[in-house]
């Protein structure tokens, strides 16, 4: 998640109240480790091209409900009284409007921003999503929140009422909510329409999975606000990590609780031996039913298909494995994918073995994986050769059991990392450090130039025909840049707006002026190697083996093989032409599914010229 700094800155028996305290643990099952469990994936999971999307940047489909200054009320930088507007979709990103122009400036500003994106401009751009051929999507969180990103919930059972048809009759809806009992709750409007963007995107074969925020919640979270109201009477002051009450009879207000990473937004839950404790795994567990078998007839067809695991490594293993068992068991082919990053910030990342044995994860956002391709095909001074870049690939694919490999989130860019096109803008960072104007005043805002377009389909190649699930992050395939958070959370990039151009810096410094509009060359390109990839099996489900490797040339060629079908891919990765000579049995014709163009194998052999930064993906005719 690693979602802000601070200048921009987680079974009952059915039909039963939640238990609250420690006088009831229902039936929900402790984790046991060390259970015989036969490594299964999600076939489905498998063949499917990602895209991520962050809900409040795609698109405003509905101005009706656009967020109001009370419903940022909870949120970083705390300010509900200063002069606030909803901000324009189409405005230069760093310029500030009249209401900000206050001496505060644009880290301060921009956390307060919202821009309107909501579930029906998802409904309204299925087609776009169709037509680029993604057929998986990940949300970032849903549910109820003050902030523009969401990982502070004030509920799990709700989705964001700013993202549905009628506010103020969902709050409404709710307040008639005991909120601890499930049979109490409603179905909110913007629920609802959640529901049925559901079922409009599996009618067109495209599956959904959403962000579960398990270690912490928000300051608006319900059973925390009793909690900061009724301290040590809370019914809920099992469910938090209380350090300190606070003192009735002093004017100070001494009341302090764990948080994630110190960030007082971010209450984080309590888990004991078993887990969750208490009365918020109770809690848990029906939130989680109600989105995966929304009307509770055992039939998960009408629920979402899985979940994204935030902050995993704050999570404990007990806690994950009982996850696991309540989510299989409503359905047993739903994907659990965990956010396993950073071992020690910024400078190792983890092994994530331990979360991929059968029992806690199905596949891990595979971070690994993009720092090493950003090393191979983008860094210049700290450039890795393609020897390394190989063995590199081949390590974290022997650290993790063969099934998973195929399920891992191949991301090269997230909502908690620069964006692609300006990664290779900015070559040698770290890969998520110091990528931002705030952290370094050097780093160059400006927008990718066509040679470095040239570098972002290069990757693209690569990671639509390497072993695993790709993942596009929204708008990358637009041709939207930006550094780390907050710019890599622009509003998504629509070709029937009209943009300003970006020509404002957060410093002050001077900059290019950008033209910000879409980029339907990057669209189309990213269009041909998503449907590259759909229709052939063995870029998909196929075995991976590394043809060449050659650190002089700067040439990566392998293979996918699947059903006797072969798909060879070449990577040229050099500023220069290559010409390569690849031993191929037999004879016939080799087609360049890019282009079209046909190479012949003359002796066993194919001969192959190929431009600078530029890809082959060959099939045998």
């Amino acid at each position: 998640m690693r979602f802000f700094t601070k200048e921009g800155k987680k079974l009952a028996i059915l039909g039963c109240i939640f238990c609250i305290g420690s006088g009831c643990s229902g039936n929900l099952g402790h984790g046991k480790p060390g259970r015989p469990e036969v490594y299964k994936v999600p076939q489905w999971a498998k063949q499917v091209v990602w895209y991520q999307i962050f809900p409040e940047r795609f698109r405003n489909g509905d101005p009706n409900n656009d967020p109001k200054v009370e419903d940022i009320q909870g949120s970083w930088p705390h300010d509900a009284s200063s002069e606030w507007h909803l901000s324009p979709w189409t405005s230069d990103w760093y310029a500030l409007q009249p209401w900000e122009q206050d001496g505060r400036g644009f880290y301060y500003h921009v956390q307060r921003r919202r821009y309107g994106g909501d579930l029906q401009g998802v409904l309204d751009k299925l087609d776009y999503l169709t037509d680029l051929g993604i057929n998986a999507i990940y949300f970032n969180p849903l549910f109820e929140s003050p902030s523009l990103h969401k990982y502070d919930a004030a509920s799990y059972h709700h989705i964001d009422d700013n993202f549905g048809p009628n506010p103020e009759k969902d709050k409404k809806l709710v307040a008639q909510e005991i909120p601890y009992d499930p049979n109490t709750w409603r179905w909110t409007t913007a629920d609802s329409l959640f529901l049925t963007l559901i079922k409009e995107c599996h009618s067109r074969g495209i599956r959904i999975i959403i962000d579960g925020v398990w270690n912490h919640v928000g300051l608006n979270f319900w059973a925390f606000k009793d909690l900061v109201q009724n301290q040590r009477a809370s019914r809920f002051r099992n469910w938090f990590i209380v350090k300190k009450w606070d003192d009735s009879k002093t004017p100070e207000n001494e009341f302090e609780y764990a948080c994630w990473f110190g960030f007082k937004e971010l209450p984080e839950i309590r888990e004991d031996e078993n887990g969750f404790v208490d009365g918020i795994r109770e809690y848990i567990y029906h939130s989680v039913k109600r989105w995966m078998d929304p009307n509770n007839d055992g039939d998960p067809s009408d629920g979402i298909d899985g979940w994204r695991l935030d902050v995993a490594e704050q999570v404990g293993f007990v806690a994950w494995r009982n996850f696991r068992e309540w989510v299989r068991a409503i359905n047993p082919q739903a994907y659990l994918v965990g956010e396993i990053w950073w071992e020690k910030w910024p400078r190792k990342m983890f092994n994530a073995a331990p979360w991929l044995q059968g029992d806690v994860f199905d596949g891990v956002m595979n971070y690994r994986f993009a720092w090493r391709t950003t090393q191979f095909f983008i860094d210049r001074k700290n450039k890795i050769l393609a020897t390394e870049f190989d063995s590199l690939l081949a390590k974290i694919r022997s650290d993790y059991p063969p099934q998973a490999n195929y399920v891992l989130q191949n991301l090269i860019d997230s909502h908690d990392t620069a964006r692609l096109g300006s990664m290779i803008v900015n070559p040698d960072q770290i890969y998520g450090s110091n990528n931002r104007p705030q952290d370094n005043p050097d780093y160059d805002v400006r927008k990718p130039n066509a040679e470095e377009i040239q570098i972002q389909k290069l990757i693209v190649t690569f990671q639509m025909t390497y072993l695993g699930a790709p993942m596009i992050y929204y708008g990358d395939e637009a041709g939207m840049w930006g550094a780390k958070d907050p710019d890599n959370r622009k509003p998504m990039l629509w070709p029937d707006l009209k943009y300003e151009d970006e020509v404002s810096h957060p410093l002050g410094k001077k900059r290019p002026r950008d033209k910000n509009q879409f980029d339907y060359n990057l669209f189309n390109y990213y269009r041909k190697l998503i449907r590259i990839r759909r229709d052939n099996l063995p870029l998909m489900l196929g075995t991976f083996n590394t043809l060449l490797t050659d650190d002089r040339k700067d040439l990566y060629v392998f293979e996918r093989a699947y059903g006797g079908k072969r798909i060879i891919v070449v990577l040229n990765n050099s500023s220069n032409s290559q010409e390569l000579v690849l031993s191929l049995a037999g004879s016939g014709l080799w087609v360049d599914l890019l282009t079209g163009k046909k190479h012949p194998v003359r002796n066993g052999k194919i001969y192959l010229q190929i431009n600078r930064k530029t890809a082959m993906v060959l099939k045998r005719k």
